[in-house]
């Protein structure tokens, strides 16, 4: 990891403007609406001649201030706060696709993102091409005709790393938007804008959060695109962002630096361990690799492995005590999600089973309570969980 890159977010991160007050914390602007002193001032807000809050769905202070820090970290013009992390992706995608077209998107993406793109957008006859993003050949292959190009890096579950530049090149070169999930790495490892993408979003309930007590999402880019999606998708589909979740958003920004440093480390010592435990079979961590693909600077608490055969999946996880059974991740608690269970899950279309999920497979989150102590509950349940 550069440490001018993280000394850069952390400065970012501590140094947010406090709304105009002299509160070390910014306040919440707790409102619905806004009034106007005067029937002129009014009709200039609805001209655009000023801009000012009329109604919190458009514009709040809080949330502003939110958006405002969140495009410093990323490096960006500008930046929309959402209700949450399917909202900024609903909304960034279906501001630029209609009727017709079609999106090439990597394989692995988030379960959630492949649902709505085998859903709601080919109900639109919107097509989803899939490709494997370490394969550039044929993710050029893919580009030409496409309106927006896809990208998660690391994937959801299997984690595999892409060199975001140059698929980035590749989009602008056949003409396609490209959008990026950057929930995994956060602006602290990855600044995906600076690599050349067009769009960068992520769930905010994740990282950015931090604490497990907020769902959200946020996109940002370009003020042109930013103000695309704000005039098109996000006044009409409805998914603001609160002012309180807002605030819960600034204070876990102010402390991502450091969170995720602690993330990393701890994710990586307790990977290595797996590694050459001789009930894994195999570990899914980027940070494994001789060297980590150019623009990722470091890695985050979310990686996964496959356990050998012979070891009880049902077993592991029941004896587990420190990491809980749960899905979402980037809290201070660590997590696990089965494979087995991620497979059986009955909502279509199902992207573990789309794209070979081994059902032996475990996502784990790292989080801070403690490398050794994780460590012992993994052993525990290695101990538990062997059937030889």
């Amino acid at each position: 990891m550069s440490e001018a890159f993280f000394e850069e977010a952390a400065l970012i991160a501590a140094h947010d403007e406090a709304n105009g007050y002299e509160a070390v914390v910014p306040p919440i602007v707790q409102t619905s609406l806004f009034t106007f002193g005067s029937y002129d001032e009014m009709l200039s807000a609805y001209r655009g001649e000023i801009v000012r809050p009329i109604y919190t769905r458009g514009l709040n202070p809080t949330v502003r201030h939110f958006e405002t820090m969140l495009a410093a970290l990323e490096g960006a013009d500008d930046a929309i706060g959402f209700a949450s992390g399917m909202s900024a992706i609903s909304s960034t995608v279906l501001s630029f696709v209609q009727p017709g077209d079609r999106i090439v998107a990597v394989r692995h993406v988030y379960p959630d993102a492949f649902r709505l793109f085998g859903t709601l957008l080919k109900r639109m006859n919107v097509a989803v091409d899939y490709v494997d993003g370490r394969d550039e050949e044929a993710v050029a292959k893919a580009l030409p005709g496409a309106k927006l190009f896809y990208m998660e890096s690391p994937t959801s579950w299997v984690m595999e790393a892409h060199d975001v530049g140059a698929l980035a090149n590749l989009a602008r070169a056949h003409g396609a938007i490209s959008v990026i999930d950057n929930s995994w790495a956060s602006p602290v490892f990855q600044r995906p804008l600076s690599l050349g993408v067009d769009l960068v979003l992520h769930s905010a309930s994740k990282y950015l959060g931090g604490h497990s007590d907020v769902v959200a999402g946020v996109v940002a880019g370009s003020r042109e695109l930013i103000a695309r999606i704000r005039g098109e998708a996000y006044p009409y589909l409805g998914g603001k962002l609160s002012p309180f979740d807002a605030w819960l958003l600034v204070r876990g920004l102010r402390t991502l630096p450091v969170r995720m440093k602690a993330h990393q480390d701890a994710a990586l010592s307790i990977a290595k361990r797996l590694q050459d435990h001789p009930l894994v079979e195999e570990v899914c961590h980027p940070g494994l690799a001789n060297r980590l693909p150019p623009g990722l600077l470091g890695t985050s608490g979310l990686f996964s492995f496959i356990l050998r055969d012979g070891v009880d999946p049902r077993r592991f996880a029941d004896t587990l005590r420190l990491c809980k059974l749960g899905v979402s991740w980037g809290g201070h608690e660590s997590l696990i999600v089965p494979g087995a269970v991620v497979l059986a899950q009955k909502a279509q279309p199902n992207s573990a089973e789309a794209f070979g999920i081994h059902p032996r497979s475990v996502r784990l989150h790292v989080g801070l309570e403690g490398t050794e102590a994780l460590w012992s509950d993994l052993e525990a349940a290695f101990t538990a969980a062997s059937t030889n």
